[in-house]
């Protein structure tokens, strides 16, 4: 059984400043004030961290390594902001996943990658970085408009299409570049689970029609730093069956997921989360192949992987979590 990353790995305290980071939700909009780099030092800064975070990774023993998106302020804004049609000077409003309103991009033209590839430069480093699988990470477009005010296009639909047209052009950049494996995030198919029934699987068609290589979809119930509390059951997961992707991400150990809904995902590899990141405490590998073995009676296509990104916890337990996470795996009988 692989182990992976879902995406994220804590950013050091040297590069960032975490009390700023812990104390806002995930950034929409610009957030140049985390970095404790002066601008100019900037990128060779986070290049180190990057490092770190892949070996990291490989001495942890993970078969399939990210980048840990030491780079970004959030899993979204870096791709968000770095697209042409985004006033990211005059942000807009929307909801977050609790209701409440904060600031985000505003849609206020066509959108188009600005000068080719966002992500690929990121690709090539990890790329050259490590003989082991990678996989790069990139917001989904039903997410990316979910978490932005509209004030070109006709309607939310069109707004999600254009995100998903500038999605697609990246992922096979990506692939191009030598990436193994291609993950949408899309969290707030979850929280809005109404409008990802209305046009949220299109949506993924869009993105990636003619796309060749391995793809994810991660889906969860957002950070529990965030959201605590999460539920026992997805508003919106069975119906990603139809999902033109190869690998369906989930979590499972905060939220003691009722994995009967596996049943529904036919011959999706789950991308199990296993590692729960509510708090600091490191799971002992018994812990996590009991929950590796619940999933059992429904499927063995599994990647063992934490529940989402684990930016929010210390470097210290995150690397524990992840020793666990390889050795609970190992444990599992093939």
């Amino acid at each position: 059984m692989e182990t992976s990353l879902v995406g994220s790995y804590p950013q050091p305290a040297w590069l960032v400043d975490r009390e700023k980071l812990r104390g806002r939700l995930p950034p929409r909009v610009r957030a140049s004030d985390i970095w404790k780099i002066d601008p100019d030092q900037l990128a060779d800064a986070q290049d180190a961290a990057t490092l770190a975070a892949i070996r990291d990774q490989e001495r942890a023993g993970l078969d399939i390594v990210t980048d840990g998106e030491i780079r970004r302020e959030s899993y979204s804004n870096y791709f968000v902001l770095a697209l042409d049609g985004i006033d990211v000077d005059t942000p807009g409003e929307a909801l977050d996943r609790n209701g409440n309103p904060m600031p985000v991009p505003r849609v206020a033209g066509p959108i188009t990658r600005r000068g080719g590839s966002i992500l690929k430069r990121d690709a090539e480093f990890l790329r050259g970085a490590t003989d082991r699988k990678i996989k790069v990470t990139v917001p989904g477009p039903f997410t990316m408009a979910q978490q932005a005010q509209n004030d070109h296009y006709g309607s939310e639909e069109e707004v999600a299409f254009a995100f998903a047209d500038v999605v697609r052009a990246e992922v096979t950049e990506l692939f191009e570049a030598g990436v193994d494996i291609v993950q949408l995030d899309e969290p707030w198919m979850e929280s809005r689970s109404e409008q990802a029934r209305a046009y949220g699987i299109e949506t993924l068609n869009r993105a990636l029609d003619g796309v060749t290589g391995t793809t994810v979809l991660h889906i969860c119930f957002g950070y529990p730093l965030f959201v605590p509390g999460h539920k026992r059951t997805y508003r919106f997961l069975g119906e990603l069956a139809e999902a033109p992707v190869d690998q369906i991400s989930i979590e499972t150990a905060q939220a003691e997921l009722d994995l009967e809904v596996l049943e529904r995902l036919g011959d999706k590899t789950i991308v199990l989360g296993v590692i729960a990141l509510d708090s600091d405490a490191v799971e002992s590998a018994e812990t996590v192949k009991a929950r590796i073995e619940r999933a059992l009676p429904y499927t063995r296509n599994l990647v063992a992987a934490p529940d989402c990104g684990m930016k929010y916890l210390s470097r210290e337990a995150a690397f524990g979590k992840l020793q666990s996470l390889v050795a609970g795996a190992n444990m599992v009988a093939a």
